[in-house]
């Protein structure tokens, strides 16, 4: 059994890791991929790690380290699902643009919609156009962990697009009012980004 402490013991330094990297962890400590498959079930009932979705796992050693660090949580959600950034109400709380809580990880992917509920939080992942995948930057956090996240001007803009079924319908003059309806202050937007929030939403106007 000291093999399989070993075996933990080297997952609690990492932020993630796949069933891949466990299989290579394995070898290097003579483990057959069968053994470290039997381990995998005994760690996830003991609740040594958490599944993210198959194949992707954190320790609950790590995450209970980090857990409050939200770089680390928009790092995961990067992860889980891949190309994809944070955005929506999850990047205006992060740009302090709303005051209310928010619950869960929004994200924006070119891939199909899909969410994930797991023991490190719930990842909501919202499918757009493949030219509307922009507006998103790398992130250094605090703790060492990178994430993509969209601009202020493209989280709201995000927002409002699936808000509105991708803006159906919606002439120039009823954005100022969907806007306060959402209770964010734009105001509080720096003007550059207010710029370039009106420039997307006329851009995607005139397209419809």
């Amino acid at each position: 059994m000291k093999s399989k402490k070993n075996l933990l013991e080297q997952l609690k330094s990492l932020p993630h890791f796949s069933k891949d990297s466990l299989y290579q962890l394995g070898k290097q400590l003579g483990l057959a991929d069968a053994t470290v498959d039997t381990y995998i079930s005994r760690f996830l009932k003991h609740k040594e790690i958490l599944q993210l979705k198959k194949g992707l796992y954190i320790s609950a050693d790590f995450f209970s380290k980090n857990k409050n660090d939200v770089s680390y949580s928009f790092y995961l959600a990067n992860i889980i699902r891949a190309p994809s950034y944070i955005s929506l109400w999850s990047a205006l709380q992060f740009y302090n643009l709303v005051t209310e809580a928010i619950h869960g990880i929004t994200s924006v992917t070119p891939k199909v919609t899909r969410n994930y509920k797991t023991k490190a939080g719930n990842f909501a992942y919202q499918s757009i156009k493949d030219d509307l995948f922009s507006g998103f930057s790398l992130m250094h956090g605090g703790g060492g962990f990178d994430f993509f996240i969209a601009s202020p001007a493209k989280a709201l803009f995000d927002l409002l697009y699936f808000k509105t079924h991708q803006l159906r319908g919606i002439r120039s003059k009823d954005i100022k009012t969907l806007v306060e309806e959402l209770r964010i202050d734009i105001d509080e937007m720096d003007k550059k980004e207010r710029a370039k929030f009106n420039t997307m939403i006329k851009k995607c106007l005139n397209d419809e």
